[in-house]
């Protein structure tokens, strides 16, 4: 009984002992899984928590989301203190939304604003959920000191900022972005690059005082100034506006810009009060236009251009790594100078400045040299002289064709109802001379493509030309350059001045001298002298004319020479032969071959007759010779090598023969003639013939007196039979005969009886 009570007493401790156990491990156990007991919050917190989330939802979408790694709520209890933060400010749309990571922020919940003093990374555009992923990169701006308003999206930063972008990279002092508007502006020294989309593009770089980038239309806007440089391109304005396309640039307008390209072998500067530039998607230059006193300067080693116009329109070649120029068009005042370059131990040739209204400028494969110029209006162009001994010129015309060889020389140039002026160099001491004035309804120009020099000037269809007092006009006419002249073709070419005209087929005329040339047909004019001692040949108040097929004009018109049938006339009197000068300096005058002069003897011509008296028949003496000298201070014209004489009745043959032109009151008539050499005079009327022979005989013609002289002198009449001696002198008015004897030659007389 003793021994079953200690064995109950053994199991109870047992029992005992086991609950204990139990108790304490329990307890052990219930201690390690207890939560550790918190640390006491630091002043000024009311709570702080671990992966903490804020989200803001207006019933139909997400308007934005904040997550914290670590969050610190301030005792006020509307301030949040976080860490590794992300922010997510969803587009209306809610396929996008804007991202701002930071490893430290300061978020006030009363006014919703995000505020970071370390570095933050904003990315823009993020795609949310299923929605499509951007082609390129998204815009990221990251900065410090960024201030974010969850409430507005909008984030601003007054610190340096770098982004990177779709097609490239840049940096900026101070940033704000406004979702709304979808507005990313940077506030000063800013840079970008864009890179291009292929490797055919080239790297472009933009800079500004100020940015704007609008996202929603693409647009970035540079202020108040900009620069963009792209490979040898390099554009500075003041306010400029930059168009993307698929985050490509596509256009830049720029206010108050200038632009250059420095090619290797050519430069090109454009400026403009506006001007807007288009790209390819290669980010090569496809155009540019300016607008508001554009310009443009074309630089090559040989020569510079330069376009200025109210607008000038420029389209380039993107056919290779880089745009060329390739077509100009200037509208509104414009003008093109082109001035050569000097080159060494070459005449610098003349500055062209064309003016018109439109002017088109097309270049040659490459941009550096220009292929042709057009005017689409009337304008002008205008030749400079740069070199001693050119010419100043101005042409105008309704329409203006020009093309250019090598090295910028303008090779030919065309218009329609066209006018020139021409302006030579003054020599000192020299006469000032006059403008040559050309004008015609087609014009053709040719230059040396070697020099640039101005060879042939064509022009055609009603030409006129004036220089002085002297004029021309015909069908065609061509200025040779080198030689100064111009020669006028046509039926109707005809050159006149003060002194006279003329006309031919063909007349080439010297600029320089004045001097001319007239060839087939030719008719020409010649006021007569006013003078006292007026020419007896040829001369008085009636003009001189003239016809042969040939005539030269040189020294101020005072040689004049023809050939070629040639006869001159002033009213009725009359020279012809095969040749015809004439020198009105000396009063000279000379006609070979087949000479023929007719004179009137003006008192037969001009006494009044009597009343009721019948007209005198018009007396002419008429000369004819192989050559024939005039000099008319001696008033004497010299024939020779077999001359024939004829007045009414009275027939003169001699191998020379002098005619003595009466004074100059009585005008050309005759007033005796002297011949020598086989002379033979025959004198006939009604029923009666007289023949005189001698070597010597001198006619007198107001006393129809003939004296023979010299070599047996021998007078044959038919009524009176033969009369010989030293000397025999009658009478053609009358039947006188004088005759004087000598010893060793008595006179000798047969009468013939009836």
């Amino acid at each position: 009984m003793r021994r079953t009570r200690r064995l109950i007493l053994l199991l109870i401790l047992a029992i005992a002992a086991a609950v204990g156990f139990i108790y304490i491990k329990q307890k052990t156990f219930q201690a390690k899984a207890a939560p550790p007991i918190p640390d006491w919050l630091p002043t000024g917190t009311s709570a702080k928590l671990n992966g903490w989330t804020l989200t803001k939802d207006d019933g139909n979408r997400s308007v934005f989301r904040i997550h914290a790694k670590d969050m610190r709520e301030t005792s006020e209890g509307n301030r949040y203190e976080l860490e590794g933060v992300d922010l997510r400010v969803y587009h209306k749309t809610n396929d996008a939304f804007d991202q701002v990571t930071s490893k430290k922020a300061l978020f006030d919940k009363s006014d919703g604003v995000l505020y970071s003093e370390g570095d933050v990374e904003i990315t823009l555009g993020v795609p949310s959920g299923d929605a499509p992923k951007p082609s390129g990169k998204l815009l990221v701006i990251k900065s410090s000191g960024v201030r974010y308003d969850s409430k507005s999206g909008k984030a601003f930063t007054d610190r340096a900022a770098a982004f990177t972008f779709d097609r490239g990279e840049g940096t900026a002092t101070g940033a704000e972005y406004d979702p709304a508007t979808g507005e990313l502006r940077m506030f000063k020294d800013v840079s970008l690059t864009w890179h291009p989309r292929t490797a055919k593009g080239k790297t472009m770089k933009v800079e500004a005082g100020a940015l704007v980038y609008k996202e929603k239309e693409s647009k970035v806007l540079l202020s108040p100034w900009s620069r963009l440089k792209r490979d040898t391109l390099t554009l500075d304005a003041a306010d400029s506006t930059v168009l993307l396309n698929d985050g490509v640039i596509q256009s830049v307008e720029a206010r108050n810009a200038h632009g250059v390209d420095l090619d290797p072998k050519r430069r090109l500067d454009y400026a403009a009060g506006q001007l807007l530039m288009n790209f390819d998607e290669d980010g090569i230059v496809k155009t540019i236009t300016g607008e508001n006193n554009a310009k443009l300067l074309s630089t090559s080693a040989t020569a510079s251009t330069t376009i200025t116009a109210t607008r000038v329109d420029m389209e380039f070649d993107t056919s290779g790594d880089s745009s060329t120029l390739k077509k100009a068009i200037a509208r509104g005042k414009s003008v093109v100078e082109s001035k050569p370059i000097p080159q060494q131990q070459q005449q610098q040739q003349e500055t062209k400045i064309m003016r018109s209204e439109v002017i088109q400028m097309d270049m040659r494969p490459g941009g550096q040299e220009i292929q042709t110029v057009e005017t689409h209006t009337p304008g002008s162009l205008e030749f400079v002289p740069n070199s001693p001994g050119q010419k100043h010129r101005l042409l105008n015309g309704e329409r203006f064709w020009i093309t250019y060889g090598v090295q910028n020389q303008i090779e030919s140039f065309r218009a329609v109802t066209a006018t020139t002026r021409t302006e030579s160099e003054q020599l000192k001491g020299k006469p000032p001379i006059p403008p040559a004035i050309t004008s015609s309804k087609d014009l053709l120009a040719e230059f040396d493509p070697k020099g640039g020099a101005l060879t042939k000037l064509e022009q055609w269809n009603d030409f006129r030309y004036e220089s002085g007092d002297r004029k021309a006009r015909t069908d065609r006419a061509v200025l040779d350059y080198a030689k100064n002249s111009i020669t006028l073709t046509g039926p109707a070419s005809r050159v006149w001045d003060s002194t006279g005209s003329t006309s031919a087929d063909k007349i080439l005329l010297n600029q320089k001298t004045g001097d001319f040339e007239a060839i087939g047909n030719v008719a020409s004019t010649r006021v007569p002298e006013k003078k006292k001692d007026a020419s007896g040949m040829l001369s008085g108040d009636e003009p001189i004319q003239a016809k042969a097929g040939r005539m030269t004009s040189t020294d101020e018109n005072l040689q004049i020479h023809y050939e070629g049938n040639a006869i001159l006339w002033q009213g009725p009197n009359r020279l012809q032969a095969n040749r015809i000068s004439i020198d009105r300096e000396d009063q000279k005058l000379e006609a070979h071959g087949n000479v023929v002069s007719q004179f009137l003897d003006k008192s037969s011509a001009t006494k009044s007759p009597a009343p009721k008296t019948p007209l005198k028949a018009a007396v002419f003496t008429t000369i004819k010779a192989p050559d024939m000298t005039y000099v008319d201070s001696e008033r004497v014209a010299y024939y020779t090598n077999g001359v024939s004489l004829n007045r009414p009745g009275l027939d003169v043959q001699s191998r020379e023969l002098r005619s003595y032109l009466k004074s100059a009151e009585a005008g050309s008539s005759l007033d005796k003639a002297i011949a020598d050499g086989a002379v033979k005079i025959v004198q006939s009327a009604p029923g009666r013939k007289r023949t005189g022979t001698s070597e010597h005989a001198e006619y007198y013609v107001d006393e129809s007196k003939v004296v023979l002289q010299n070599g047996q002198p021998q007078l044959v009449d038919s009524l009176r039979g033969t009369t010989k001696g030293k000397q025999l002198t009658w009478f053609s008015n009358n039947d006188r005969l004088l005759v004087d004897g000598a010893a060793s030659q008595p006179a000798e007389s047969n009468i013939r009886r009836k």
